[in-house]
């Protein structure tokens, strides 16, 4: 099969609650109820190729296991984009599984981390990267 770039990311949905002609109207309060969906496309297909909905206390990195999954193993996977979210080491792991380049920001409060993983020391190099450049680039 072909290998592909794959873009993961998630939004939030409002999933329930009354309209806003309705609650002017009769003045009804109420608290939005949201749900996120969690997506991931092929970048040059744009096809969704997996998706996940949960409740909105749920963090993308923690699903992001979850949506790797949906891919079929034997399709190639060169580099996973995501962003700050999902800068954790579950999630380079995960990628680094798939025998994968992750393309994941540092998140703007990020320390470099200690072990000496391969996911670990590209981080790393990253982190002195856009300390050095900035974050813009």
């Amino acid at each position: 099969m072909r290998s592909t770039l794959f873009i993961i990311d998630s939004t939030g949905l409002k999933f329930l609650g009354e309209g806003g002609w309705k609650r002017k109207k009769h003045q009804l309060e109420y608290r939005r109820q949201w749900r996120k969906l969690h997506i991931g496309i092929n970048a040059k297909t744009l096809q969704i190729r997996a998706i996940q909905l949960t409740t909105n206390n749920v963090s993308d990195s923690q699903v992001f296991g979850d949506l790797l999954d949906q891919i079929p193993l034997d399709a190639k996977i060169d580099s996973v984009y995501t962003d700050g979210a999902y800068d954790t080491k579950y999630c380079r792991k995960v990628i680094l599984g798939r025998q994968a380049h992750a393309v994941t920001p540092p998140r703007k409060n990020a320390k470099p981390w200690k072990d000496k993983q391969v996911r670990s020391l590209e981080r790393n190099e990253l982190l002195k990267t856009v300390k050095c450049l900035g974050r813009t680039i």
